[in-house]
């Protein structure tokens, strides 16, 4: 038997329409990736502040670096956003938000929160 199917296929993935719950998902997803990569980049930091004076402040005047301040935000926004998709997939757990409605809301909110995380912490490092 041969089944014939005329439905669309769309495969150019820009216009695929995703609603804002895949978005905050998807970019909770890349936020984990970025502070897996940055676990590393941080337990080098340490243990190149912890080894002995010299290598301190060598790595004071390195953070002072634009590029390396830049880094540190990134990684900093990525754990704000991350934290605050968590305690929103926390608080879903109990089942608080789970219509659509809330997921919708929930994402906002998580959303909304990362920008003002990421600009906070844009300013703690650069001022």
């Amino acid at each position: 038997m041969i089944v014939k199917d005329n439905r669309p296929v769309n495969l150019d993935i820009g216009t695929i329409k995703l609603p804002i719950t895949a978005y905050a998902s998807i970019l909770h997803r890349i936020s984990g990736v970025v502070l897996f990569v940055a676990a590393g980049i941080l337990l080098w930091t340490l243990d190149a502040s912890l080894a002995s004076e010299e290598s301190f402040n060598s790595l004071k005047q390195k953070l002072a670096h634009p590029l390396v301040k830049l880094v540190f935000w990134g990684i900093l926004a990525a754990l704000g956003y991350h934290l605050l998709a968590g305690v929103r997939h926390l608080i879903m757990d109990f089942g608080i938000g789970e219509t659509l409605e809330g997921g919708a809301r929930g994402a906002k909110i998580v959303l909304v929160g990362g920008v003002i995380l990421a600009v906070l912490s844009g300013a703690w490092i650069w001022l």
